[in-house]
């Protein structure tokens, strides 16, 4: 019996494979994909065993992760829903995929654990929201839920109806902060700095700033206004961006991003 299985090893699977190689030996997991190609690859890049087929794998492991994209999760619930029985844990994180909806795919079935990774997860810096139904789960398997959560960054506990925000915030969210870095980027090239070199003082500026939000405690707000001298040129910058609504702009985008996971949602429900 294998203490974890992860259906699906594209770009999210296959780092959280490679991260709980840290808390769990190679006998111990296993994993299935489309692509022999990447099997392959996998294997030998971690040494873990591939299982044979989903229904193989769902039989075997304690804990099944299907990391597999939106568009085959039903496909692959109804693979794995003869091999699911009450004492093993389902992991499922697509956007707009709720508890309810699997748990109606797999006859019933409840230990199921909703979350949302987010990208930075591949260099083990990820912010992961989780949801499940605590009730349902022992002292020891909530545990093991977070550090598996935990091996490739951070994790929120939430409840579920938060889950949608949390695909805006931080599962999306990756993608306007790499616009944002590309066009601070396009800026500084604009002024004559060569573009690797604008590229890495961009994105170390969004780092340091995360990093001092996260450790120093103060609000966001604060933080800015120590950067803004009077009459400074910071200060000018910040009002043209108020003037251009860039809090308005990230705020309808992320509108936009919770309006599609209740699209997503009603379609799997429906």
């Amino acid at each position: 019996m294998y203490e974890i299985g992860i259906i699906g090893v594209g770009s999210i699977g296959s780092a959280i494979l490679k991260s709980i190689l840290k808390l769990y030996r190679k006998d111990q997991l296993t994993f299935t994909n489309r692509s022999v190609r990447k099997i392959e690859k996998l294997q030998a890049e971690t040494g873990v065993q591939p299982s044979s087929s989903n229904q193989e794998l769902a039989e075997n492991s304690k804990i099944i992760v299907l990391a597999v994209k939106p568009q085959v999760y039903d496909k692959v619930l109804g693979e794995i829903r003869g091999h699911v029985t009450d004492d093993k844990i389902i992991i499922v994180m697509a956007a707009g995929t709720t508890i309810q909806s699997v748990t109606d795919r797999l006859d019933g079935h409840k230990r199921v654990v909703r979350c949302m990774p987010n990208t930075p997860a591949l260099i083990g810096e990820g912010m992961t929201g989780v949801s499940y139904d605590r009730n349902l789960f022992t002292e020891t398997e909530k545990q093991t839920i977070s550090n598996i959560f935990e091996s490739f960054g951070m994790m929120e506990f939430l409840p579920e109806d938060l889950m949608n925000a949390v695909t805006c915030i931080s599962g999306s969210s990756p993608a306007y902060i790499y616009m944002f870095i590309e066009a601070l980027a396009d800026a500084a090239v604009k002024y004559g700095m060569p573009r690797d070199i604008a590229y890495r003082m961009a994105a170390k500026s969004v780092e340091g700033s995360a990093k001092m939000v996260l450790l120093s405690g103060k609000h966001p707000g604060e933080l800015k206004d120590n950067v803004c001298s009077p009459g400074g040129t910071t200060i000018a910058a910040v009002a043209v961006l108020e003037e251009y609504g860039m809090r308005n702009a990230v705020i309808k985008a992320s509108d936009a991003c919770y309006e599609k996971c209740l699209e997503l949602a009603h379609k799997k429900e429906g």
